[in-house]
């Protein structure tokens, strides 16, 4: 005989509790948002103004998106034994301290320590997208999508708001004796540093302990009830939710592809409207009207992938990032209109790759070593965008930054015979 109980469901807090951290996970990520605007709008051409060219114009984005890739890793191990609250705090003051390196370096003119701070700062972008994991320790399997995505929109204020600060921020630079590229990184480290301080103070129970808490005492009930049903001669139906290693790799390779994509476009494109006689108001323009498409969907992303599974959003990105490949490469290079219509669709297509991806994983790995494997995940979707920051600069100096947008298209569809490999094997 058979009982229908299920066992390790998930973990189930009162629901002010999950409210409470959402809130604040929701206010670190509106200050985080205006830092990590800081590197993707300026980095390239602060970097090119001080080398004098533009081959090496995509390396800022490739140190950066490498430096989150170790402090992935750190953010990760630190959540693994101490939980979310200093993991993402003391990944935040990292970030916060490679802003004031970036300072440094433009006001004395020295391009090595420019590249060395700008890797340290990537920790601040590796520390926002880890906070989305918090948002779902305590989420319900079947409304974890959307408690990622309440994270990820509070980022979309925080990262329009930061790139329209370009000019402003430039003009306190230059009153600081601070070359005036450099401005925005003046508001990524305090942004950066308030971040970490409303984690410390008011990420509070925190949630992956609590969550872990809570498992444990469902194990010991689900023991308590097999040893019940064992002694009447019947059988617990255990929980299959969690796939086991296939789902992880289904999930990083999302992720990885769409970050590879993004980053590379991203980072060319100011350098691409700054030779065709754009200024920072016009790329800022673009980048911010990026950055909120690769946040402000996020609800919705996060309902779709809910209600229609995380496979249908995950192929979904690679359809939209070959659309917006398409439209970056035909688009005049005097358009700013078409190209902002073409950011905002690889934003759109990041967004869709990341909230699915991240609920695969989220699905995937059992607690006891939850934090670690997503500290892992993001290392690899770090160096895919690294690898994606530093050759984008080489292929549009050889080929042109139409032919980059279309081959970042192009190469998104490798998600697709996986989607489908997996679907096929359910």
């Amino acid at each position: 005989m058979t009982a229908h109980a299920v066992v390790g469901t998930g973990p189930s807090p009162r629901p002010e509790i999950q409210r409470r951290i959402l809130a604040v996970l929701v206010v670190s990520q509106l200050l985080s948002g205006a830092g990590l605007a800081a590197g993707i709008t300026v980095g390239a051409l602060l970097a090119q103004d001080m080398l004098g060219a533009t081959d090496l114009a995509g390396l800022p984005s490739a140190l950066f998106t490498a430096g989150s890739a170790l402090a992935a890793v750190a953010v990760g191990r630190i959540s693994q034994t101490r939980g979310r609250r200093p993991g993402l705090a003391a990944g935040y003051l990292t970030g916060a301290a490679g802003s004031g390196g970036v300072l440094v370096a433009a006001a004395a003119d020295i391009p090595w320590l420019l590249f060395a701070a700008l890797f340290v700062y990537g920790a601040g972008t590796a520390t926002n997208l880890q906070a989305r994991y918090a948002g779902a320790d305590l989420a319900a399997p079947a409304h974890r999508a959307r408690a990622v995505s309440t994270v990820l929109v509070a980022t979309t204020l925080g990262g329009v708001i930061g790139p329209n600060l370009a000019s402003p921020t430039g003009r306190l630079a230059e009153a600081m004796g601070i070359p005036h590229l450099a401005g925005p990184f003046i508001l990524a480290g305090a942004a950066y540093a308030l971040a970490a301080l409303v984690l410390t103070v008011w990420l509070r129970p925190d949630p992956l302990l609590l969550a872990r808490s809570l498992h444990a005492r469902q194990e010991a009930a689900a023991a308590d009830a097999a040893a019940t049903a064992a002694a009447k001669g019947e059988r617990l139906t255990p929980d299959t939710a969690e796939r086991g290693g296939r789902g992880v790799l289904l999930g990083a390779l999302v992720m990885i592809m769409t970050q590879l994509v993004m980053v590379a476009v991203m980072t060319m494109t100011p350098v691409h409207m700054h030779d065709h006689g754009h200024g920072t108001a016009a790329s800022g323009l673009v980048i911010a009207i990026h950055v909120a498409a690769m946040y402000l969907p996020s609800p919705l992303t996060g309902w779709l992938v809910d209600r229609h599974g995380r496979l249908t959003v995950a192929a979904a990105s690679g359809v939209t990032l070959l659309a917006s490949g398409i439209v970056a490469a035909l688009a005049p290079a005097d358009s700013v209109a078409l190209l902002a219509f073409a950011l905002a669709l690889l934003g759109l297509g990041w967004n869709f790759g990341l909230v699915s991806g991240t609920a695969i994983i989220t699905d995937t790995v059992p607690l006891a070593t939850r934090a670690k494997t997503q500290g892992m995940v993001d290392v690899s979707i770090a160096l895919a965008g690294a690898t994606g920051g530093l050759t984008s600069g080489f292929v549009v100096a050889a080929a042109g930054f139409p032919l980059l947008a279309l081959a970042g298209g192009v190469l998104a569809l490798a998600v697709l015979p996986a989607i489908a490999v997996t679907a096929r094997g359910r």
